[in-house]
Order: C-alpha cells, then structure tokens, then sequence
C-alpha cells in the first residue's frame, strides 16, 4: 500500500470566503468546485507528508497548514498589502526555512515558508 495524496480539509461555512486568499493570492486553480467543497491545486508533484506538532517552532503556535513556495519575501509583501493578519512574522529560521505565519479568512494559521538555498 502506497499513500498517493494527502488533503488538507478546512472547515468554512462558506467555502468561497477562501477563493481571494487560496485562488488569487497564492495563486491555486479550483480544481473541485461542488458548492458545499472547493478544491484548490496546483500543477507539479509533491511528496505526501503530514506534520505532528506540539507547537509551530520558537513557541509559535501550531498552523493548520505549511505552504512552501518559492519567494517567500514576495508573498509577504503581497499578504501585508492585503490586510491579512500576520500571526508569526518573516523570520530565517535555525532549521533552514525563512517563513511567516498568516491567518487566511476563515481564521487558520497558515505557515508560509521557503527552504533556505
């Protein structure tokens, strides 16, 4: 038995509050749209992972989910612009990764991060 894809499930009472954050801002297609579930992606394969955490890393709390992109500086810039809330902010961090944290529309922490080169 191999794990072929994991999914992140975020409960929203309206799932379209997330369509600006995930869609435009990020930049995800909606690859599922069944009105009561929007499913976002993106082309490219990545490896199944699931994260197990007692706290988010130098005492930040616990994000539900860790988005790796590949200039993080400039999402930031662009998630400051928009007015999101920032919830842990842009930091090189000892175990490799410069990240922020930000809480999308629907009130999770999302990690945002880039793997230091």
């Amino acid at each position: 038995m191999t794990v072929r894809r994991i999914v992140a499930n975020l409960h929203a009472a309206d799932p379209r509050a997330a369509q600006t954050f995930y869609g435009e801002l990020l930049g995800l297609d909606v690859l599922m749209d069944h009105g009561w579930i929007l499913t976002f992606g993106a082309g490219g394969t990545m490896m199944p992972q699931l994260g197990v955490a007692s706290e988010g890393g130098q005492g930040a709390p616990v994000p539900v989910l860790s988005i790796e992109v590949d200039d993080v500086d400039e999402l930031y810039r662009r998630v400051k612009a928009a007015g999101h809330e920032i919830v842990y902010d842009l930091a090189d961090e000892p175990w490799g990764v410069r990240r922020f944290f930000v809480r999308d529309p629907l009130g999770n922490i999302i990690n945002i991060l880039d793997h230091a080169a």
